[in-house]
């Protein structure tokens, strides 16, 4: 059994992917981050940098005590080295895929989080900054059109933890883009929407919150940004 320790932001969606992709068991387990559930002790203990998704592996290979991970590509790649999917052992198709995973996680992800910020969330609205990260998720969709020129999936032929990473991210409204400049790209995103597992993972948005989107209140505003060391 895995627990899940989620919300329903792109990167909680990464592992809904995988566990729906898979077959695995699992339990979630809501961490509301509009009303500050990511810092109580009992989450912070699994996750210690207060973000979601986390896990705990309540049944690990070979056994032994369970093992908790947090940060989702970590994830996705503990899964898919437990599973034997998705991820391949050959050393050449392993290292496509290690290498498309932290493109997400240290370029994509973190990018375009900020376009959402203050694009959408932001009470200043900042030319500058807007412009900033528009134009580089605008660079980003580019090298991942160009990547998927002449192939299915991310790193190849077949679909891998290197997609599931990158598919919640691509969000062209709110990051002020269009799949119509992007063929290739839009081409891999309605095949991955397509999917059953995808359809059953975003299900999951409306049974856990419903209604998701935006900020509502200006405590949601100070408990997603107003963190600080002294605070978190």
């Amino acid at each position: 059994m895995i627990d899940l320790y989620y919300w329903t932001t792109p990167n909680g969606h990464k592992v809904t992917l995988f566990l729906e992709e898979t077959g695995l068991e699992y339990k979630i387990f809501p961490i509301n981050i509009g009303k500050g559930e990511q810092f109580r002790p009992d989450f912070l203990a699994i996750a210690p940098n207060n973000r979601i998704p986390a896990i705990v592996d309540q049944a690990p290979t070979g056994g032994g005590a369970p093992i908790s991970l947090f940060e989702s590509g970590a994830i996705l790649l503990y899964l898919a080295e437990k599973t034997g999917r998705f991820i391949p052992s050959g050393l050449h198709a392993r290292a496509e895929i290690l290498q498309w995973l932290f493109w997400q996680m240290g370029g994509l992800g973190p990018m375009a989080g900020q376009n959402h910020h203050f694009r959408n969330y932001a009470p200043e609205k900042i030319p500058y900054a807007i412009d900033r990260y528009v134009k580089e998720t605008n660079r980003l969709y580019g090298v991942l059109n160009h990547r998927l020129a002449d192939r299915a999936f991310v790193a190849g032929p077949d679909y891998t933890i290197a997609d599931m990473a990158s598919y919640p991210w691509i969000l062209p409204d709110a990051q002020g883009q269009t799949l119509d400049d992007f063929p290739h790209l839009a081409r891999w995103h309605a095949a991955i929407k397509a999917r059953p597992a995808t359809t059953r993972a975003y299900d999951l948005v409306q049974q856990i919150n419903p209604g998701a989107g935006g900020i509502r209140t200006e405590e949601e505003r100070k408990i997603l940004f107003g963190q600080s060391s002294a605070k978190a």
